[in-house]
């Protein structure tokens, strides 16, 4: 019986523990605005060329830069059939790449926001931006 109760106190203690350490995460992250930029490209020397220019841009305007990260690059692959009829059996694979960065700004000012609106990047570098 003192075992049960023995336990109960143990959870009860971790618990809060567990708010209090939440709640200060909360009041630290409260002030904080992330601009998360998420860049995509099918050719790495491209999507560098373009992360830098992100980043050059941000540094100008005096912002606090985490990145960039790479990510995991996604491959997908294809497999095609050479030939319908006779040589049935040889295939020819293809695959296409998809190269990852990752750029985070912490507390960004609004002349930095549209510095980054009006960024012309070439073709072909795809980009997700969020606000965290």
């Amino acid at each position: 019986m003192a075992n049960k109760e023995l336990k109960t106190k143990k959870a009860k203690d971790l618990t809060e523990k567990k708010v209090k350490r939440t709640a200060s995460k909360e009041k630290k992250e409260e002030g904080k605005v992330i601009l998360r930029i998420r860049v995509r490209a099918y050719e790495s020397k491209i999507l560098d060329t373009s992360v830098k220019q992100i980043i050059d841009t941000a540094m100008r305007y005096d912002a606090d830069i985490i990145g960039p990260v790479p990510l995991p690059t996604e491959i997908k692959k294809y497999t095609v059939n050479r030939a319908s009829f006779i040589y049935k059996n040889t295939r020819e694979q293809f695959e296409i790449r998809v190269h990852k960065r990752l750029i985070d700004i912490i507390n960004p000012n609004p002349k930095t926001v549209e510095a980054l609106t009006n960024l012309s990047l070439p073709s072909g570098v795809d980009i997700d931006v969020k606000m965290l």
